[in-house]
């Protein structure tokens, strides 16, 4: 069975046929599904596709892209964590190519969640584009001022990026961008990550994996990414979907196996 660590099913892409796209997903395989806030205006529709099935998780957070427009605090981020259902804080972290959000309003929301991560004691979820430099710094002062969880979500960042964050005791997400014809050099870095620290996302609605590259995503299409990185990493499929599964549980550890 395969986990898709990262998902968006409260995105209106999914509201006319979502029964049939969980379905869609037992069938290929899909054990659980994490899917992630984005905004805390929205949160509420977050959690409730949560509640709503049985073998669905979600997140708290504030995306980079909306800090400039939508503010929290750490007690808001851990009492919101309290429901039985969200077993992550984020996502968050920097996005320099869009830029949606002034950087210091990035790298205060990023310090908000972590510090809400490091207080529940629940993995924070990291995007990152276009400032891995900021972004290892950040991780790095910040554990030094006190241990917490957490994955690069969706890497497609240098190779040492995620070196440090991998040294830092995170954990590396992968999704259909390996799968891309112009991410040789994605894979290679892939290639050197170690087993006992991947996992696999789709990003759904986004970055569909060949062969559904230009259509929406869904958590089905997950076995796409996971036969890729298996291939990358040297083993089956099969042990591919043990580790990665072992690996979400090993993080996310409010969730039941």
């Amino acid at each position: 069975m395969l986990i898709d660590s990262h998902c968006h099913l409260d995105f209106p892409d999914f509201q006319s046929d979502l029964e049939d796209i969980l379905s869609r997903a037992r069938d290929a395989g899909v054990d659980k599904i994490l899917s992630i806030s984005t905004r805390l205006s929205t949160f509420e529709r977050v959690l409730a596709v949560a509640e709503r099935f049985a073998n669905v998780y979600c997140t708290v957070g504030i995306h980079p892209h909306e800090a400039g427009s939508e503010n929290t605090d750490v007690a808001q981020l851990v009492e919101l964590t309290k429901h039985p259902k969200v077993v992550g804080i984020g996502e968050t972290g920097l996005d320099y190519f869009y830029d949606k959000s002034p950087r210091r309003a990035q790298r205060a929301n990023f310090r908000t969640h972590i510090t809400a991560a490091r207080e529940s004691g629940l993995p924070v979820i990291v995007h990152t584009r276009d400032a891995d430099s900021d972004t290892a710094i950040m991780l790095a002062a910040e554990m030094s001022m006190g241990g917490f969880t957490g994955l690069l979500h969706c890497f497609s960042s240098g190779r040492q990026l995620a070196e440090r964050a991998l040294k830092n005791g995170l954990y590396v997400s992968l999704s259909g961008i390996i799968t891309f014809n112009k991410s040789d050099e994605l894979r290679e870095i892939v290639a050197d990550l170690p087993l006992d620290r991947v996992l696999v996302e789709t990003d759904a609605p986004y970055l569909a994996p060949i062969p559904h590259r230009g259509k929406r995503n869904e958590p089905s299409y997950i076995t796409n990414t996971a036969n890729k990185l298996a291939e990358l990493l040297k083993v089956s499929p099969e042990e591919l979907a043990t580790a990665t599964t072992d690996n979400f549980h090993r993080l996310f550890t409010k969730v039941p196996r």
